[in-house]
């Protein structure tokens, strides 16, 4: 079986809700060394002691399965204030706000979306980027963030 990001999160998932934590996502990258970096997330926040806790009981796993053939390393995160998006339901929560979408395909002659997220639906987001709208089916996004914004005026 290939290594794809799915099988690692389909992997990982019942080890996170044990913990009572939400995988938020998984990324993959790297060459000789991959990385592979987990977001979780928590009602509450997510600390430093929770990411480790995490990482532990994530290591455990993929030891015993062992879906990476060479070399990684583990990151465990939380999500941050430009926190991926990965699932239809994260996007649902997001409708409104700035998002940054890289597509794997072109739509429209481009693969970079950074716009208003005005939709979303089980299949798609829909995102204003210069006045068009533009539906953005997410099983041709490599990543999806959402764009964080700062209040400078506490």
């Amino acid at each position: 079986m290939a290594l794809t990001v799915k099988h690692i999160d389909d992997i990982l998932q019942p080890g996170a809700e044990a913990l009572g934590y939400e995988l938020v996502a998984v990324e993959l990258s790297g060459g000789d060394t991959s990385i592979v970096r987990i977001y979780i997330d928590h009602e509450d926040g997510v600390t430093v002691t929770d990411c480790a806790k995490a990482s532990r009981q994530f290591s455990a796993i993929l030891d015993v399965e062992d879906p990476i053939s060479n070399r990684y390393t583990l990151e465990v995160s939380s999500p941050g204030l430009d926190r991926p998006l990965a699932k239809p339901q994260h996007f649902q929560e997001v409708v409104g706000q700035n998002v940054k979408i890289k597509m794997s395909t072109l739509i429209d002659g481009r693969r970079r979306f950074t716009g208003e997220l005005i939709e979303a639906t089980d299949d798609f987001a829909v995102v204003e980027v210069d006045g068009e709208q533009t539906e953005l089916p997410y099983d041709e996004m490599d990543r999806a963030r959402l764009v964080p914004v700062y209040d400078f005026d506490v």
